[in-house]
């Protein structure tokens, strides 16, 4: 209760909260809490009051501040932290213009996250706040980042097959042993996460890109419930998402890719030709146009695989040649 009323009292000495649009932090007047909680919100407006009702019980009388992110919602999720942030000064809150995705919403709370230790989470409840001391006794020996693992996920085999795929690649081009890279529920060190500011959000994995820079890591098993409704993730958007990894982290992709498109090409014809050759001196009949129809439906195959790929990259470059903002700020609390 003291501690309230110190934040309130700063509230009403009109100290200013508002950081600038890519978050360099708030008025160093304000009282640094030990810990930040950055959740990410995308129409939670079913969800959101239990998930700080439980937050704050978990973390009871430590200094902390919450940090909402509104990732453009449709529903009443920003009027319902409005709310929240009238009734309880911890609570901080950015909202988006437009939804422009998980990752560069994340950027906008980790850039405003005062606290030496740093949790994220989704705000759909799957994520358990209950795990949030689990996460942040993790660090107690100066490991860098606390890696969530769902360990008994609540997703369909459509999401988690994609998820397995993901995972295995990021372990391959990142050479980070862990098994989720795709959980969201991690605690980190502020300092493992200040210097890779200038690439969150422009990759799709925070924590991949932040073990990618050394940092140290330890994995903790945290819960995971069902899914309030449908998973966001479509097939289409899982295969960009595959596409983003591929350019993201793995060196020299095209080099290989080219590589191993020629082998599987020359492999493809060899065979082709061979069976050709069979079927003319068994048959006395060579099958140009079925064996021709193969070969180049298997390289266009490719081919568009590589397309995609390439279309990746000029998207990125174009986006840094512009220099657009990964993303624009309506309201600030």
């Amino acid at each position: 209760m003291r501690r309230a009323g110190r934040y309130a009292r700063a509230a009403i000495a009109k100290i200013d909260l508002l950081t600038d649009p890519q978050g360099s932090g708030a008025d160093e007047a304000w009282p640094a809490p030990d810990l930040s909680v950055v959740v990410t919100l995308y129409n939670e407006e079913r969800t959101l009051e239990e998930l700080y009702r439980r937050i704050v019980e978990t973390l009871g009388e430590r200094s902390f501040e919450l940090i909402f992110v509104d990732d453009g919602s449709h529903d009443r999720t920003w009027a319902i932290v409005e709310r929240l942030h009238a009734v309880d000064p911890r609570v901080r809150a950015v909202r988006f213009k437009r939804n422009f995705g998980q990752h560069p919403a994340m950027h906008a709370g980790l850039a405003r996250a005062r606290g030496e230790l740093v949790v994220t989470m989704d705000g759909d409840l799957q994520n358990q706040p209950e795990d949030i001391p689990k996460l942040v006794a993790a660090l107690a020996d100066g490991t860098d980042v606390a890696s969530g693992r769902r360990a008994a996920r609540h997703d369909s085999w459509g999401r988690t097959l994609p998820s397995r795929l993901i995972n295995g690649m990021l372990r391959r081009f990142t050479g980070v042993e862990i098994a989720d890279f795709g959980c969201a529920f991690n605690a980190y060190r502020r300092a493992a996460v200040t210097p890779m500011l200038g690439a969150i959000g422009k990759q799709k994995f925070t924590k991949a890109l932040i073990l990618s820079g050394g940092a140290s890591v330890v994995e903790v098993d945290v819960g995971h419930a069902p899914r309030a409704g449908s998973s966001r993730y479509s097939p289409l958007r899982l295969t960009r998402l595959a596409l983003h990894v591929l350019a993201g982290f793995w060196p020299q992709p095209i080099q290989w890719i080219g590589i191993a498109l020629g082998a599987v090409c020359s492999l493809l014809a060899t065979v082709l030709l061979a069976y050709g050759v069979w079927f003319w001196i068994a048959r006395e009949d060579f099958p140009g146009p079925l064996l021709g129809g193969v070969a180049v439906l298997f390289v266009l195959g490719i081919q568009g695989f590589i397309l995609a790929l390439v279309g990746e990259y000029l998207g990125r470059i174009q986006r840094e040649v512009e220099g657009r903002p990964l993303y624009s700020i309506a309201e600030e609390l």
